[in-house]
């Protein structure tokens, strides 16, 4: 299971990577569209829907994604699905998630997938991969931090295995690579310096705990709906969603803090 997880790993990274910096701005939104209609479709069998209401899902899905971004008007949408992960799902994980809220979910489902792939789409390649790497670089040093000092469980009836202790590892992995990004990168060293370091931080915290957020829905939508993984498309680490939960709830505000700061 190791290996397969290592191995899936390391070539979605590569066609990431690829995918961000060597394809034309069309043919990425194409394959932004198709992989958040694939998690489309994973989120509405999670919801409940049957075949025929999943694929309505995911084509409504899809020309969400594309009809703003040909049209210049991305932004409002991703103001939207930043509004979502910033208010309603902390709200909706703290009252309790429950199988049914069917038209919630469906709903929901358009917040979380609509908002990302566009915030992809506006961003530079260079943004997306930074602040990927911060959630994935805070995810690894929650599961380092709890698996070494975790003893206080942060959402024991969503997901377990997730504690407080894991939750200021990640905090603390957020905040060191942001502080490392600063000098490295020329737009954060024009626009974060003196006063602007608080600020700066406090938005990379605000980045991880928006991922752990994404994650923690995801891993909730999975339990209302009784699913271990959301799919088996990714060996090693289940469905797409399983592996873009975090990219959901952080993209959306990432886009809009590089719009602050005029990195764009």
């Amino acid at each position: 299971m190791l290996a397969a997880r290592l191995a899936t790993a390391a070539v979605l990274i590569a066609a990431i990577l690829a995918a961000l910096f060597f394809l034309p701005p069309m043919a990425l939104l194409a394959l932004v569209a198709a992989i958040a209609g694939i998690g489309a479709h994973e989120w509405a069998k999670l919801c409940g829907l049957d075949s025929a209401a999943a694929l309505g899902f995911v084509a409504l899905v899809v020309a969400a994604i594309a009809i703003p971004s040909l049209a210049g008007a991305a932004y409002p949408f991703i103001a939207i699905g930043a509004a979502f992960w910033l208010v309603a799902a902390p709200l909706w994980l703290w009252h309790g998630m429950r199988a049914g809220q069917r038209g919630l979910l469906v709903a929901a489902g358009f917040a979380a997938l609509v908002p990302m792939a566009l915030a992809i789409t506006v961003m530079t390649p260079l943004q997306v991969v930074l602040a990927v790497a911060l959630t994935s670089i805070a995810d690894s040093a929650a599961y380092f931090t709890g698996r070494a000092l975790g003893r206080r469980k942060l959402a024991p009836s969503i997901s377990p295995g997730k504690t407080w202790e894991g939750a200021y590892g990640a905090l603390a992995g957020a905040v060191i690579f942001a502080a490392a990004c600063q000098p490295a990168v020329p737009e954060l060293r024009r626009a974060i310096s003196g006063s602007a370091w608080v600020p700066y931080l406090l938005a990379a915290a605000a980045l991880c705990a928006l991922g752990i957020l994404g994650d923690l829905f995801e891993s909730a939508l999975k339990r209302q709906a009784g699913a271990k993984d959301s799919g088996t498309l990714l060996p090693g680490h289940g469905g797409v969603l399983d592996r873009i939960d975090s990219a959901a709830s952080t993209l959306p505000f990432a886009a809009g803090l590089w719009a602050l700061i005029g990195g764009k």
